[in-house]
This record gives structure tokens, sequence and C-alpha cells, in this order.
């Protein structure tokens, strides 16, 4: 049952995915991307080591491809300060994955939800606009 359920999740994101608006996708990257944090997060606390690596990897790929999606030429200062911010989240993930460290965790989830809430902000209007760039 536990099989059939992880497999109709992954159809279901897949088919999310693919209908979705490119900020429905980032949107979706960044609940991800906190989700899997939280679960790195719980990880630690518990001492649970495989799925601190299977949380915290699944995050880097996450913020790494938020990262590698910026439009560095259209969006100029603004697509160059997110990714020093992705970098640096990247960097402390890292370090809470290699030191067991909650708080380099909360570091990166505080930053990451001041993004996602700003993106959450943007009027819909303006959803097209950005996906045209």
């Amino acid at each position: 049952m536990r099989g059939s359920l992880q497999s109709y999740r992954k159809v279901s994101l897949d088919s999310s995915i693919a209908v979705a608006s490119p900020h429905k996708v980032i949107q979706m990257m960044f609940a991800g991307a906190l989700e899997r944090l939280a679960q790195g997060r719980y990880a630690i606390e518990q001492n649970n080591l495989e799925l601190k690596g299977v949380s915290l990897g699944k995050a880097v790929s996450i913020v790494a491809g938020l990262n590698s999606s910026l439009n560095m030429e259209a969006e100029g200062d603004v697509a160059g300060n997110l990714s020093a911010l992705y970098d640096f989240m990247l960097q402390r993930i890292t370090d809470a994955n290699i030191n067991n460290d909650t708080k380099a965790i909360d570091d990166a989830t505080d930053i990451l939800r001041v993004i996602k809430e700003a993106w959450d902000a943007i009027p819909s209007e303006l959803h097209e606009l950005s996906s045209q760039n």
C-alpha cells in the first residue's frame, strides 16, 4: 500500500507540474524545499542519518534548481542578490548535513521562507510577464 501511495503522489505531482504556470512551478519548488528542510531538521533531532541525507540532498537539489532558473541578464541585481542568497543557503544546508546542525537548517529555512513570501505576493497579473523573460 505504501508503495502505491508514493507512486500516486509522484504521478499527481508530475501532473501538477505539467499544467502549472512557471510562477506556480517556482512556488512548488519553494514549498518542496521548505518541506525537505523540515524533514532534515526532524531527522537530525531523531538521529536518523538516512532520512537526513535524503531530505537534505533533495533540499540542495531544489535550491540549486531555483538558483539555476535565474535569468541573470534580464533580472540584473535582483538575480545576482538571489543567487548569492541561494549559494549561502546551499552552504548552510551542507553544513547542517555534515555537522548535524539544526541552526544551519533554520538559517536556510528563514531565508527561503522570506523569498517564498515575496514570490507569493507577486500579483497574478504579473505572473505571465515573469514567464516571458
